[in-house]
């Protein structure tokens, strides 16, 4: 340790880290100096860190700001120089492997199979520093090789075809009573039943009758749905379960209607947004495996055919999900046992009324065999079995891993799969068997399964797809990587520009976010029923909040707005659901579009968007402990301690007693957990206008305490809440500076936008390298920061920077 070094760390830090006694277990008379060691670097990495931020020595222990300066700028350099040597000697972090989305959306394009679904028959990954793209973390078991095994058999399978002819298209018409499983549904008669003439017919009671067969077969009987789905539910046509896996054309007759007394429709006066689900029609009790398809759909008033395109598998039908209507449940407390209709609106209970449905599949591809049949078996057509075994064995296994591969393979390691494939063809297995072993071997070896450190232009090409696509590099990346120009200059700010502006640039939208933002929880705490019966299994309006912040974090960068937007915004995306929830003008429909906001809303910015600040609370109590230590750690970047060992959590008192305020100052007594919780208890704090589900509010809810809020909710039951005491959203911060509420908070924070941009260049970092920042890292950093600073740090800008460093590129060590 140099001595100047050593008698400055004397002076201020001797008195509390020397010795047996020496606080936290740091005693610096005793820690090694020598940097060369990655453990000990990183220990006074720790030391340089918390003196940087003045958090060492601790508040009453004197060190002038020509002492702390001195001590950073002897130990900055040491430090820098040490981490550069060693990634100069084994580069900046070792290579990674594919995570389970990564694998399975480069199977889809290798493969040519577009709905390929194998994610879920591997394990999940792990997470380090917010991302499951860390190399540390990204391990390979033998648990894991063999799900990677087994899911990529299951790929190769899928790709193959066995039949010389495409499977017969077939045609499934509904009608009438056939556009639903009964003549019943669950959720009581309301919910759904059939219309003759805009009049319900067979509603004298609960207990459904035979129809006539007149009025069975009539062409002018519809099927009225007016409920939202929610376990029990099953409505999907009768009679149909497709034969075959593959793509489905579905065409539907139907309009928006609104149910009133005495089941009489009418024509709507808006649109009822509503999907498909795909799903086995098994008893409502076990149904399985259902999903999303076929996108959003807006059914208006008056009868019109609606036409999507939805994949399913064998065995499998579609499902209508209407979406924003009631939720009949059944009463679980035993008051009645029974399910209740929640009063209707008014004007009359919105629905849609459905005349008849399509369903024709799967559909052919347009040659037969098909393109993924032909990326394993080429122009050999289906069960080849080709009289010179080997020699096609070679020329396929050659042409299969220029295709898979994401740069040139070495014929020595080419050689090992031949030897495979040959081996088993000396066995007498068929040729069909023994490639696909061939080709399996390869999908599992390290030669297909990691990511590389930059030593090449491929491995470049690799880096940036997966950053900004989830997905191996497509045609134009390989073609510069091969004429080895990605290191020109220009090449890493057009294509990164190209791959923003396409399609699979959603893919890096929702990965980002669903690890950075945590926006993957969003649908893990449902609100409690007692103090938000409002939000009970409206899945419209938890949908609507996802797509509002992945819009909203798509803008940010394609069209590079300044960093400072992350916290203050002067517009939010926002449809019918949303306009209603943030308490803006009425909207029509379920597309989201941008509203720019009056001056002085409290919206605008990711602090206040609804799936944000769902996340950060617990369904029950909103707490300003999580939601400010996730804004410290997740937008600032500055991650708050782990709390002590038997220190208990902050317990809402959900009675409306007392407010969370006087329950922290209760917590915060003790010394020890003031210093932290000032750090971003504040922070939390100020959004406390804002409930579980993000909806803008001036008073708490609880059980028993204030003014009581009775009704019926959406899903038929009782309830009852009260309103308790006024929320107060002030607060200091650790620094002194003061806020009255969250429109004074994100001023104050975007009053700093450096700090914001270098926390996402980080973030980018993290998730684009598979490592996070090091020491030898942060000049770079800051550089880039330099670069962007008169920009406002565009959000673009930034990605533009990282893809253009040497961290991102690879350091040419000569």
């Amino acid at each position: 340790m140099p001595p100047e070094l050593k008698a400055s760390i004397g002076r201020s830090c001797g008195s509390c880290h020397t010795g047996a006694a020496a606080k936290g277990g740091l005693d610096l008379a005793a820690l090694p100096y020598d940097l060369s060691i990655r453990a000990v670097r990183e220990r006074w990495v720790r030391i340089h860190d918390r003196i940087q931020k003045e958090e060492m020595p601790p508040k009453g222990v004197a060190m002038g700001a020509a002492e702390r300066a001195g001590m950073l700028r002897r130990l900055a350099p040491a430090i820098h120089r040490a981490d550069w040597a060693e990634v100069a000697r084994s580069g900046r972090g070792p290579m990674r492997r594919l995570n389970r989305d990564e694998y399975e959306q480069t199977l889809r394009d290798v493969l040519k199979l577009s709905h390929l679904d194998i994610r879920d028959l591997l394990p999940e990954d792990r997470e380090a520093y917010h991302f499951n793209k860390v190399s540390a973390t990204l391990d390979m078991s033998r648990v894991q090789l063999g799900a990677y095994l087994d899911a990529s058999e299951v790929a190769l399978r899928q790709a193959m075809v066995t039949a010389a002819v495409p499977p017969v298209v077939t045609k499934f018409r509904a009608a009438g009573t056939h556009l639903f499983p009964g003549l019943r549904g669950t959720g009581t008669l309301h919910s759904m039943f059939f219309i003759k003439d805009n009049q319900g017919v067979n509603v004298a009671s609960e207990r459904a009758t035979p129809l006539p067969k007149e009025l069975e077969d009539d062409p002018g009987l519809e099927m009225g749905l007016f409920r939202s789905p929610g376990w029990p539910y099953g409505a999907y046509p009768r009679g149909f379960a497709a034969k075959q896996p593959g793509e489905y054309r579905v065409r539907f007759s139907a309009r928006a209607v609104l149910q009133h007394p005495g089941f009489v429709v009418s024509d709507a006066k808006r649109a009822v947004p509503m999907t498909l689900r795909s799903r086995r029609p098994t008893n409502h009790d076990i149904a399985e495996d259902m999903k999303p398809v076929g996108g959003m759909l807006e059914i208006g008033p008056g009868s019109h055919v609606y036409e999507t395109t939805v994949p399913l598998g064998a065995g499998q039908t579609v499902e209508y999900v209407l979406y924003g209507l009631p939720v009949p449940q059944v009463d679980t407390e035993g008051k009645t046992g029974a399910y209740r209709y929640p009063p209707m609106p008014p004007e009359g209970q919105p629905g849609v009324a459905f005349h008849w449905i399509e369903i024709e599949g799967p559909l052919p591809p347009a040659v037969w065999p098909p393109a993924s049949h032909r990326v394993l078996f080429a122009e050999l057509g289906v069960a080849p079995a080709p009289v010179e075994a080997k020699r096609e064995a070679g020329r396929l296994l050659r042409r299969f891993i220029e295709v898979a591969a994401r740069g040139p393979v070495a014929e020595a390691a080419i050689g090992k799969f031949e030897r495979l494939v040959f081996a088993r063809l000396d066995r007498q297995e068929p040729f069909v068997e023994a490639m696909l072993a061939g080709y399996q071997a390869f999908l599992c070896s390290d030669l297909f399964l990691y990511l590389r450190e930059p030593g090449s232009d491929f491995a470049i090409a690799d880096r940036l797809a997966y950053f900004l696509t989830n997905a191996r590099p497509d045609d134009r990346l390989m073609e510069l990587a091969g004429a080895g120009r990605m290191r020109e200059a220009g090449v890493m700010g057009r294509e990164s520009d190209r791959l923003i502006n396409g399609g699979g640039f959603e893919r890096f939208a929702g990965s980002f976010t669903g690890y950075w933002l945590n926006l993957r929880h969003l649908r893990r705490d449902d609100a409690d029923k007692r103090l938000y019966p409002e939000y009970q299994l409206d899945e419209y309006l938890v949908d609507s909040l996802e797509r509002e912040t992945l819009h909203f974090f798509t803008a940010m960068v394609r069209e590079n707005l300044p960093i400072r937007n992350l916290v203050e915004a002067d517009f939010v995306y926002a449809n019918e659901r949303l306009a209603k929830h943030y308490g803006l003008a009425p909207m029509a429909g379920a597309g989201l579009r941008r509203v720019t906001l009056a001056k002085g809303s409290p919206l605008g910015g990711l602090l206040t968007q609804g799936a944000v600040l769902k996340i950060t609370a617990n369904g029950t109590s909103t707490s300003p402990v999580l939601r400010g230590a996730w804004i410290t750690d997740r937008i600032l970047g500055e991650p708050p301690p782990p709390p002590p060992a038997g220190v208990p959590a902050v317990e809402p008192d959900i009675r409306g007693a007392k407010t969370i305020r006087d329950l922290l100052e209760q917590h915060t007594k003790s010394a020890t957990c003031a210093g932290c919780h000032a750090k971003f208890d504040p922070v939390g704090l100020a959004l406390e206008n804002f409930d579980v589900l993000g909806r803008w509010r001036t008073h708490y809810r609880g059980t028993t305490e204030g003014e009581r809020v009775s009704g019926i909710d959406h899903t038929g039951h009782d309830f009852a809440y009260t309103v308790a005491g006024p929320v107060d959203a002030s607060g200091k911060l650790a620094d002194g500076r003061s806020f009255q509420d969250i429109r004074e908070l994100k001023a104050l924070l975007a009053g700093n936008p450096r700090q914001l941009a270098r926390n996402f260049l980080q973030q980018l970092t993290v998730y684009a390298t598979g490592t996070p920042v090091r020491f030898s890292d942060r000049m770079e950093i800051e550089a880039m920061l330099d670069g962007c600073s008169a920009g406002g740090y565009g959000t673009r800008d930034l990605i533009h920077a990282l893809v253009q460093s040497e961290i991102f590129k690879g350091r040419l060590v000569l």
